[in-house]
């Protein structure tokens, strides 16, 4: 499979994110193998795919957490893996993140946890501060909870905090990790307005990471559909709308990839996303018997031995299970 071609409907100077031919590998697993799509000023790409498609390792290379093996990232015009430490925290101090749990410091009040990082990376006066924070928190509508401690808020209210303070530095990209995880459909719907939102008032770059197709749907511009490290799909919102609303009975004339994209936009239970899955290798076998399965079933993970030779691995394990029937007198 093969990555879709870059869109470049706009001009350089709009890239705010770069990544290029990008592989990681840990070990003698390739968890990214040439990923390549870019991140412009104003728009919201959405980050999606399976469990273990290599999502989230992209995310951590973005904000300079991992080095690829081969290729390049380029935030905000930089390579991260050519600077130094004191270099790439600067070019952080230009992004906020949303982590998925929000991850507030439970000591510490709504406002207290805003101007955490005001106090950290700037020498501002505490009354400029205080009045940042009052901003940041009118933004996310949580100013009536700046005195409440994270014990005291709901689960959306807490996302909305950690969103008040990845915007206290005013940041030009936004990274979001599974923005809706935890949260009922009516706050879910809520904190996908507020991110539109707040990229359409403050002309940044959001970058998000879910598997949540009714939020993607909502709040992206673009949507990059990652699938064993690989970018299957990078394109327009519109694209893909267009593959999870294609008629049933028209499958057949979409290719593989765009069917197995169908099937994960959709949730269906049944396409070629299962089907690997089901008919992948025979590694479980081999590692609990010692033997190759496909030796077993022709290839297959599950296959009636009747009418099997008698020969090989199928022949002793036909004979062991003959022999225990017949000492049961049976």
């Amino acid at each position: 499979m093969t990555s879709q071609p870059i869109q470049t409907d706009q001009t350089d100077k709009d890239v705010v994110i770069s990544m290029r031919n990008v592989v990681k590998r840990f070990g003698d697993q390739t968890v990214l193998d040439g990923v390549t799509f870019d991140v412009r000023r104003g728009e919201t790409v959405v980050i999606m795919g399976g469990s273990g498609c290599g999502k989230s390792t992209t995310l951590r290379h973005m904000v300079g957490a991992l080095n690829p093996d081969e290729g390049t990232v380029e935030v905000l015009g930089r390579d991260l893996a050519l600077l130094d430490e004191d270099s790439l925290n600067g070019v952080r101090k230009q992004f906020g993140i949303l982590f998925q749990s929000g991850a507030l410091f439970n000591s510490m009040t709504v406002a207290e946890n805003v101007a955490l990082i005001l106090e950290e990376h700037t020498e501002l006066d505490a009354s400029i501060i205080d009045m940042m924070v009052k901003i940041k928190l009118e933004l996310v509508d949580l100013r009536d909870a700046a005195e409440k401690y994270p014990a005291q808020i709901s689960g959306g209210m807490k996302k909305r905090a950690g969103l008040a303070r990845a915007l206290a530095l005013d940041p030009e990209i936004l990274f979001y990790d599974e923005p809706s995880a935890g949260l009922d459909p009516v706050t879910s719907a809520a904190i996908d307005r507020l991110m539109v939102d707040l990229t359409h008032r403050l002309g940044v770059a959001s970058v998000v990471v879910t598997h949540e197709m009714d939020s993607a749907f909502t709040i992206a511009d673009r949507m990059v559909m990652l699938h064993h490290g690989r970018v299957l799909m990078n394109a327009p919102r519109a694209e893909f709308e267009a593959l999870r609303d294609w008629p049933v009975d028209q499958i057949g004339a979409l290719d593989e990839s765009k069917q197995l994209i169908r099937q994960f936009l959709r949730g269906d239970a049944e396409g070629p996303m299962t089907e690997h899955r089901e008919g992948s290798d025979s590694s479980y076998a081999a590692d609990l018997l010692g033997i190759d399965n496909s030796k077993l079933t022709g290839g297959r993970s599950v296959q009636s031995t009747r009418g099997a030779r008698e020969s090989g691995e199928t022949g002793f394990w036909r004979g062991i299970f003959s022999r225990q029937v017949q000492k049961g007198g049976k």
